[in-house]
């Protein structure tokens, strides 16, 4: 892999990485009570979260400048692993058996496309 495709892969794997942080701060968002519905979609954290993926989404299209269309999905994929460590530590949600198998094929799909590279 040259210096080029590695510089830009990291731009893409931050890009998910901020991504997935926006979903989490949606969903401490969502789990607040409010007084209107209004202040449900208008409230810092929902519009930051948004301008996150505002953000995350100039991040990839600046990626996909510099790598194959191939390794763009995988890459993304590792937000489910991000989205998982951060459903542990932030919301204390439990892995079950089907996520840590979906995990682990996510890993092998990924270690699988790298060792094709």
């Amino acid at each position: 892999m040259s210096n080029e495709v590695l510089a830009y892969s990291t731009i893409l794997l931050v890009s998910v990485f901020i991504s997935s942080v926006s979903q989490v701060l949606l969903k401490k968002s969502a789990l607040k009570t409010y007084d209107s519905p209004i202040k449900e979609y208008l409230n810092p954290l929902v519009i930051f979260a948004y301008a996150l993926f505002l953000g995350t989404t100039l991040l990839s299209v600046l990626a996909y400048r510099g790598i194959p269309l191939s390794l763009g999905p995988v890459l993304e994929a590792t937000g489910y692993i991000y989205v998982t460590v951060f459903g542990v530590l932030i919301f204390k949600e439990r892995i079950t058996r089907g996520k840590l198998l979906a995990l682990a094929l996510i890993v092998a799909g990924i270690a699988v496309y790298a060792a094709g590279l």
